[in-house]
């Protein structure tokens, strides 16, 4: 067993390591392609024309987007506990550092574990409550863009945009079947019979503590009011890509922003490159070019917009995880041992 374990921990960082490999290429290939007709000079001079109270706007819109993340995650784990929100606050911000820096988004294990750690909460439990958050947030997003394209004049590209909606919904639809399906299951198989007090420990016993997550979240009376706060998350996220839009003096519609954000949002939604790298900018100029905005404007305010959105997420982040008690090397650790950490203690005791 000793053997075993040791072969799939030396095992899983060349897979990652691989995987941040593949995902670095695909980052560069997108800024290639993003940065093809890309004309300097001009952009130079748009940037030298920036609004900068309209950005101050929107870095602060997305700062309280998170802020907003940490309330409702708050709300979903209301039937495992009370969690304190600075607790909830300084775990989504040091998560968002880890995903800025480090590739496959490792921020939501992180996160989940030092909410773990310092709310008492399964780490099984908390991975289940982000599974949660991020159904709702694709259910949200599908469902704004297939409303938003009923309000936005696309020309030529409303058959195009509305098979990217059909396809999204459908994806959304079978994944909430999925849900249903299994809260249903383990209805039925849990009954009456009181949850097992006894922590459960390697990678399945987490994955069991994530399903039973599901099953309580999704039966819990606080589940709905975490629904309704989720629709403030990216309404927050509208507004602050809309204050950039004018900052960057961008004549465009507030729907504009909506569309564009949607995807974004759905674009980069898989684990990809550190900090969406390369994705962002991709479907950033996608989104911009519903809008017939030319090529050099759309790829500066793609680079602008990210700069602009990221930057406050190093400094918050990077201070809520030094709150944390974590360096960037145990950061580093913590990420790299959080799937079978419970297993590697048993093999050690």
């Amino acid at each position: 067993m000793n053997t075993e374990f040791q072969r799939e921990g030396s095992d899983r960082p060349w897979i990652l390591r691989f995987l941040g490999y593949g995902l670095a290429v695909v980052s560069l290939v997108c800024l290639i392609w993003v940065l093809h007709d890309f004309h300097i000079v001009r952009a130079l001079h748009q940037l030298a024309n920036v609004d900068w109270e309209w950005v101050a706007i929107g870095m602060a819109f997305d700062v309280l987007s998170y802020i907003v993340q940490a309330v409702r995650w708050k709300i979903l784990l209301i039937p495992f506990g009370r969690v304190r929100l600075g607790r909830s606050i300084r775990a989504v911000f040091a998560g968002l550092f880890a995903n800025v820096i480090l590739p496959l988004r490792p921020g939501e294990f992180l996160r989940s574990y030092l909410l773990s750690t310092s709310e008492g909460i399964t780490l099984g439990r908390a991975i289940g409550s982000v599974g949660v958050e991020r159904l709702i947030d694709l259910v949200i997003a599908t469902a704004s863009l297939a409303i938003a394209s009923l309000f936005v004049d696309l020309g030529q590209r409303l058959q195009r945009f509305r098979r990217i909606a059909d396809t999204l919904g459908i994806v959304t639809l079978i994944l909430l079947t999925i849900l249903v399906l299994i809260i249903l299951i383990l209805e039925v198989k849990l009954g009456n019979k009181p949850e097992s007090e006894e922590p459960r420990t390697g990678i399945r016993g987490k994955l069991v503590d994530a399903l039973l997550a599901l099953h309580t979240i999704g039966t819990a009376p606080s589940f709905y009011s975490a629904v309704m706060t989720s629709l403030l998350m990216p309404f927050c996220q509208i507004l602050a890509l809309w204050a950039l839009m004018r900052s960057y003096h961008m004549h465009l519609p507030f729907v504009a922003a909506v569309v564009v954000l949607l995807i974004i949002n759905l674009g980069v939604s898989l684990p990809n490159a550190p900090a969406n790298i390369g994705s962002y900018q991709l479907f950033c100029v996608l989104g911009l070019s519903v809008f017939d905005v030319d090529s050099t404007t759309r790829t500066g305010f793609s680079i602008f917009a990210f700069l602009a959105l990221t930057l406050p997420l190093v400094f918050l982040g990077f201070a809520a995880l030094l709150r944390s008690g974590l360096s960037l090397h145990t950061m580093r650790e913590k990420v790299g041992h959080i799937p079978g950490q419970p297993q590697k203690h048993a093999v050690q005791t």
